[in-house]
């Protein structure tokens, strides 16, 4: 058996493909990367709610899998809306990789000891509000771009430092770069930074074998988040954002969302096979806050 697997072109989105390739050889199945440009990558210049949110990442990897040019694709689960087109579904979430975000200074220095009215870049409302609860005074200035240009444009743009997600970091062997870890209660991560999903058409007959890949944990916190996010009807457009971790027989989630002016956070704490449930409460809690 043999799998074309369908992702973006990015360095990191390769890395992540390759993860799912691996754990499929030590299944018996050699596969090999589709490599599909989306709209996502053409439009580096502008924000991601300018260009449609998050569904902008995945619309010509799913055009693949209907084509049957792949047998499934690779996603980071931040880049996938919460309404998956009718057709397709999420078969797979493996182990999660670290969901924090961190700091990555031009000069080594940490959030706390940069200069008054530093410059950081970043690309999400979510990181430049979070930022500015930590230091009013930081000056925030859009960034887009995989690792590398976002490297890149810190350093030819002279700016004190950008916020990037640990996982892609990590998985790129780049975890070197990081200044300091932002703790995830404090400075709230993406809807399930750090996941991975396999996607594949809902008629497909693959499902069993991709389904060995999932990871219960895993995806017992990504469904509590995202259940979060729908209940909210987040995306890019809107400021939104959760952690969650089983503790035990447990589950704790954190979620931050903004209503009008005001930007709520609140927490909850359950039984983690209610999970979806414990994810749709923390919402109302926020709206009935």
């Amino acid at each position: 058996m043999y799998f074309t697997i369908a992702t973006r072109k990015s360095m990191l989105a390769q890395k992540q493909t390759e993860i799912i390739m691996n754990k499929l050889k030590n299944l018996g199945i050699n596969s090999e990367k589709l490599l599909v440009l989306t709209e996502g990558d053409k439009k580096l210049d502008v924000t991601l709610d300018k260009i449609g949110g998050k569904g902008v990442f995945i619309k010509e990897i799913e055009l693949a899998l209907i084509n049957k040019e792949a047998h499934c694709a690779v996603h980071s689960m931040k880049d996938v809306p919460y309404d998956l087109i009718d057709g397709f579904e999420i078969i797979a979430i493996p182990e999660r990789e670290d969901a924090r975000d961190v700091f990555i200074s031009r000069e080594g220095l940490k959030i706390d000891e940069l200069k008054k009215g530093a410059t950081i870049g970043t690309g999400s409302i979510r990181r430049a509000f979070q930022l500015k609860q930590i230091r009013e005074d930081l000056n925030i200035v859009p960034i887009r771009g995989n690792i590398q240009t976002r490297i890149e444009k810190m350093k030819n743009e002279n700016l004190d430092g950008i916020v990037l997600a640990a996982a892609g970091l990590k998985r790129v062997n780049e975890e070197s770069l990081i200044t300091e870890y932002l703790k995830p209660d404090i400075f709230v991560p993406a809807i399930a930074q750090g996941a991975l999903g396999i996607e594949i058409l809902s008629s497909s007959d693959n499902k069993d074998i991709l389904k060995k890949l999932d990871d219960n944990d895993a995806r017992t916190t990504v469904e509590a988040e995202r259940s979060f996010m729908r209940r909210l009807n987040g995306g890019c457009h809107t400021l939104i954002g959760a952690y969650s971790k089983i503790e035990g027989k447990d589950l704790y989630i954190i979620g931050i969302y903004k209503i009008g002016d005001k930007i709520i956070k609140k927490d909850i704490f359950g039984p983690k096979e209610k999970s979806i449930e414990l994810g749709i409460t923390l919402a109302e809690k926020i709206i009935n806050s």
